[in-house]
């Protein structure tokens, strides 16, 4: 994946030989580090600790570059800078009427950055993605299931049939509370949506390359999204967080979540253990430790148990409610309980025909007509989706065990009149 340096500049994806290249094949040269872009100038400010006195701190982007041995760290501003440059976060206000914001305007400073020489530093990286090289974890497939997708909604425990409406009406008041703002992205002063996209679009592959559950994809992009809801980030330190998301996301789901040093290895070391470590701290911090957020996978997976549909109309609608993922604008301003329904719907209409059955509008209290928008939505992202550069979800789906239905062809237009 590849990320132009500047803020309004397109995404672009790289071609397919560099996907694929492995560290033998490069020989000697040392490893393309896997960051999100480059940071030419961002002033910031931000109040000294302790002290009165406003300081400005300059960034060069190049934070997460290791040194060339032998040489020293050039600056990129006028203004003096100290050698080891910190890792600044600054807080968005938190709003009135959002009282789950993590409160204080304080900056949280991150010491272990290394100097650099800016002179060799390229306009253009590349995110680079190499499972091919021996990974320092061995991941054991004998303790996933291989039915294990399949049989989600029969053994997750929101499912049980005595409890289903109570389960469902507590969730409906959980998504509330924690859902992130739905227009973050115009605050953040460093990084934008299509930086999101991609990292998302690499989560959904460390996702399959080690086998981790839905509701972990969902869970780190929830982690993300709330955290960058109140927090600004640059953009060399985008794919930090996400890291340190999935990672939060494993421990919470996972029964055998990979081991720090695994998710260290996915970055192409970028990032140090203590880096990613203090990042996960961080991020516990500004989500007060409310890991237990209802997600669009969760509604969907009660709507498939309460309404009973055929297995290549499951899947397509896990496939669907996963493009939602994709996007923070428009689908961030929708609750995930809409959104499962809008793919249930969608996913329904192309392999049956209908849209919405009456004993689901019962249960979740949603009509067809409130869920229309999100459902217009939807449908066209499945339309866009074989046109942009992030496949990570579609190749996902095109795989045996979900009937290639990432292949199926949606329906041209929908009768929602």
């Amino acid at each position: 994946m590849h990320l132009s340096s500047s803020k309004s500049g397109a995404v672009l994806p790289p071609g397919p030989d560099a996907c694929q290249m492995t560290r033998a094949q490069l020989g000697q040269d040392p490893p393309q580090r896997t960051v999100l872009g480059v940071l030419t100038e961002n002033g910031q400010y931000r109040r000294a600790c302790g002290q009165e006195v406003t300081t400005i701190r300059c960034f060069s982007g190049s934070e997460n570059a290791f040194p060339q041995a032998g040489k020293k760290a050039l600056s990129d501003c006028d203004v003096h800078v100290p050698a080891k440059q910190g890792f600044d976060i600054y807080m968005d206000e938190p709003e009135q009427e959002d009282r789950n914001s993590f409160p204080g305007r304080e900056g949280m400073a991150f010491e272990d950055v290394y100097e650099v020489d800016t002179s060799t530093l390229k306009s253009d990286l590349h995110f680079l993605l190499d499972f091919s090289t021996v990974s320092p974890m061995l991941v054991d497939t004998s303790v996933h299931s291989p039915s294990e997708d399949a049989s989600d909604f029969g053994t997750d425990v929101i499912n049980v049939t005595e409890y289903a409406e109570e389960i469902h009406q507590y969730l409906r008041e959980a998504e509330i509370r924690y859902r992130p703002k739905a227009h973050y992205m115009r605050k953040q002063p460093d990084i934008t949506e299509g930086m999101r996209t991609i990292l998302v679009d690499w989560l959904v592959e460390v996702g399959e390359e080690y086998k981790l559950r839905a509701e972990t994809l969902y869970l780190a992009v929830n982690f993300l999204d709330r955290f960058l809801s109140c927090m600004s980030v640059l953009r060399g330190k985008l794919q930090l967080v996400g890291t340190a998301a999935i990672l939060l996301a494993s421990k919470y789901e996972e029964i055998y979540p990979p081991e720090v040093d695994e998710f260290v290895y996915i970055t192409d070391d970028t990032y140090t253990k203590r880096q990613l470590l203090r990042m996960e701290h961080l991020l516990l911090k500004v989500l007060a430790f409310d890991l237990t957020a209802p997600t669009t996978n969760q509604f969907l997976l009660q709507y498939l148990r309460r309404q009973g549909v055929c297995v290549r109309t499951e899947n397509l609608a896990k496939y669907v409610a996963e493009l939602s993922l994709l996007e923070a604008d428009p689908f961030l301003k929708y609750l995930p309980s809409l959104i499962a329904a809008a793919a249930y719907c969608l996913a329904n209409y192309t392999v049956n025909r209908h849209f919405w059955p009456e004993t689901l509008a019962a249960f979740t209290g949603y009509s067809l007509s409130e869920i229309i928008p999100c459902l217009s939505e939807l449908h066209k992202a499945c339309l866009d989706i074989p046109h942009r550069p992030q496949q990570a979800i579609r190749e996902k789906y095109k795989a045996s065990k979900y009937l290639h239905v990432s292949l199926m062809e949606p329906p041209a237009a929908l009768p929602l009149q």
